[in-house]
């Protein structure tokens, strides 16, 4: 059967109250295939200049880059009451602790663009029109990536044609009311998390967890490449938070013991037992490890969910994506049933065609041109 297109399966959708949209790595992928990929990063971390390092996340069963690098500062301080002679060993763990924090970095750098004017503007508008069939009619979007693609998408509002997409951008954060000209933002917690609109179920490189809160750091208001903004925080001791790779129960104890992580999880919860919603799944695989997530739709009552298919159906991946988002149907309660349709992902356009980017640029020449010549005259 002929996958349906993206504006098919957004007018089937209308028959419904409201959409909310799902988002995997795939939708960073669509960017930029060069650098994002469906790898973890500590699959893609280098830690060839200390080796040993790997021994200590083995240790402790997880890929989470502070819990490895937590442990290392804890045991150096605790060693000493233990092993009176053991100046060396401690030494190396702090030594230990510094490198892993700058490989964390480097592999965030590496895998990511420094900074918004990375993508072109034509890129983030094309995607802003893509999302405003979510943030524009009263839908959610809840994303499983933690690179910024999304959040500077969301800031980038300053489409120059046509009327401006009112896109609700409410991630749950605000002034700090002990430092509203910060340069960054704070969590309002759960009462202000019931207004949010865009949840990062797994974290985000732009959320930092110092301990006593939880800070957003933003492009407009610090102005700097993330780079220098998560080496000066991991620095100050305020980490990343994000979930990192493993397996399912491993990711859901981790949404479970942390504030934000669990109200994205909650307003997840809430949306899909509603039975006049629908969801749209674009960039996501499907796999087991996110089964945390992908349980909670078999769970609900919301009747239809769209998933995105991205080349031939008949390929091995995709006829698995397939089978497991029918198995979500067949998980279902007989009281809620759930119908399950496909739609092509590439006729998304998430991050527009490259015919209609070069349409754009050519209008943004001739506006410019005309404000030059109107200036002289």
């Amino acid at each position: 059967m002929p996958l349906m297109t993206f504006a098919q399966a957004i007018a089937d959708s209308n028959q419904f109250s409201k959409r909310h949209l799902l988002l995997g790595n795939g939708f960073s992928i669509a960017c930029r295939a060069d650098i994002f990929h469906y790898g973890s990063l500590f699959a893609q971390a280098d830690f060839s200049q200390v080796p040993e390092v790997v021994a200590v996340f083995e240790a402790l069963g997880t890929q989470d880059f502070e819990a490895a690098i937590r442990a290392l500062e804890n045991a150096a301080r605790i060693l000493p009451a233990y092993v009176p002679h053991g100046a060396a060993a401690i030494a190396k763990m702090l030594e230990h602790a510094t490198a892993l924090k700058e490989i964390l970095v480097e592999t965030i750098a590496g895998n990511h663009p420094h900074i918004p004017p990375d993508i072109p503007d034509q890129k983030f508008w094309a995607c802003r029109q893509f999302l405003s069939h979510f943030l524009a009619s009263d839908g959610q979007v809840f994303t499983l990536n933690y690179d910024l693609l999304l959040y500077w998408t969301l800031m980038h509002d300053d489409m120059p044609f046509d009327e401006p997409i009112p896109l609700a951008t409410n991630d749950g954060f605000g002034n700090d009311e002990d430092d509203p000209d910060a340069d960054y933002v704070v969590w309002q917690g759960e009462t202000g998390a019931h207004d949010a609109r865009v949840h990062f179920l797994h974290g985000a490189l732009h959320l930092f967890d110092s301990g006593a809160e939880l800070k957003k750091y933003t492009w407009i208001r610090k102005g700097v490449p993330l780079v220098e903004q998560a080496r000066a925080a991991i620095a100050a001791d305020a980490y990343p938070l994000f979930v990192a790779e493993g397996t399912s129960a491993k990711k859901k104890a981790k949404i479970r013991h942390n504030a934000y992580l669990y109200q994205g999880f909650k307003q997840l919860t809430a949306n899909v037992k509603q039975g006049r919603h629908c969801f749209f799944i674009f960039g996501h695989s499907l796999a087991e490890n996110d089964d945390h997530i992908l349980n909670r739709l078999a769970r609900g009552r919301f009747p239809k969910l769209y998933v995105g298919i991205y080349g031939d159906p008949l390929a091995p991946d995709n006829q698995r994506i397939m089978a497991r988002a029918n198995a979500l149907a067949a998980a279902r309660h007989h009281k809620s049933p759930l119908e399950v349709a496909f739609y092509d992902a590439a006729s998304a356009n998430v991050w527009g065609r490259e015919n209609d980017m070069a349409r754009t640029q050519v209008r943004l020449d001739q506006e410019a041109t005309r404000r030059s010549h109107t200036r002289r005259h």
